[in-house]
């Protein structure tokens, strides 16, 4: 089940969509922002068909 949401890059700011996998169960990883390629840490959540996106630097 995919999903695509969008976040502010904590970056450079800029508005950048995710594309998410919601089949996988709780996840984190690291996406390169599509605008300043600077690496962006994704923290998804998921609880049934409830799912939270939590998005920081990589260096926090």
């Amino acid at each position: 089940m995919l999903e695509t949401q969008p976040y502010q890059c904590p970056y450079c700011g800029e508005v950048v969509e995710a594309l998410l996998d919601l089949s996988g169960g709780d996840q984190q990883y690291t996406e390169d922002c599509s605008v300043c390629c600077r690496p962006v840490v994704l923290d998804l959540r998921t609880d049934g068909r409830d799912w939270q996106l939590e998005v920081s630097r990589e260096d926090d």
